[in-house]
């Protein structure tokens, strides 16, 4: 039960680091403070409202996945478009700057998302699909990412979109490991384990979210 319940800290702080917009986070989520869970403790001048700062091993380890979090964010503008997206291809020859997939790699379609079964959706991020500007007007480019959400309580397979999408795919983020576990992102010589081509089935550890960098 605990095992689960810090891993759906980290899927709630990972979902919300990785989505478009401001991430609002209220000091004291990125180590794991409850406030006993009293959503309205301005008047609680104690223990409710205070941020512990001698900080155990759990503190810890939390603390360090949302700064890589956070540093995987500020790397990478793909994750922070102040556009909307258009769900088409932008420019000739792209893919979609937003796609939705089925565990079985397909995109979704309309009765996808009115199914009531559904509890595995994947969400494909293109870097060549960046309508925002830099600030001297000049395109934005970044990596793509396929981000696997899996909220089932069983594991299950999703199958990684092949072509046009990407070849091979390298596991950026995966909420199931270690959470002191460092970011592919962090290693200088991109090491880790070797890249999945695309069409592999990945199997996902219930409610748990994997983030995946697209490799062509």
């Amino acid at each position: 039960v605990q095992a689960l319940r810090a891993r759906q800290v980290r899927n709630f702080l990972a979902t919300l680091l990785l989505s478009a917009g401001v991430p609002m986070i209220c000091a004291g989520d990125e180590l794991g403070r409850t406030q006993g869970g009293n959503n309205n403790a301005y008047c609680q001048d104690n223990g409710i409202s205070w941020l512990d700062w001698e900080l155990g091993a759990a503190q810890s380890e939390l603390l360090g996945f949302v700064r890589r979090l956070v540093h995987l964010r500020r790397a990478h503008p793909v994750f922070r478009q102040r556009a909307f997206f258009l769900g088409r291809p932008i420019g000739a020859g792209g893919i979609k700057d937003l796609a939705w997939f089925t565990p079985s790699g397909t995109e979704m379609q309309a009765h996808d998302w009115s199914s009531p079964v559904v509890r595995t959706l994947g969400m494909f991020l293109s870097g060549d699909g960046i309508r925002t500007r830099g600030g001297r007007g000049e395109r934005i480019v970044d990596d793509s990412f396929l981000l696997l959400l899996h909220t089932g309580p069983d594991p299950a397979d999703f199958r990684l979109p092949g072509e046009p999408w990407a070849k091979r795919y390298r596991t950026v983020v995966d909420t199931a490991a270690e959470p002191s576990a460092p970011l592919v992102d962090e290693r200088a010589d991109g090491g880790g384990a070797p890249p999945l081509p695309g069409e592999h089935p990945l199997q996902l550890v219930p409610r748990s979210l994997v983030l995946l960098r697209a490799l062509r």
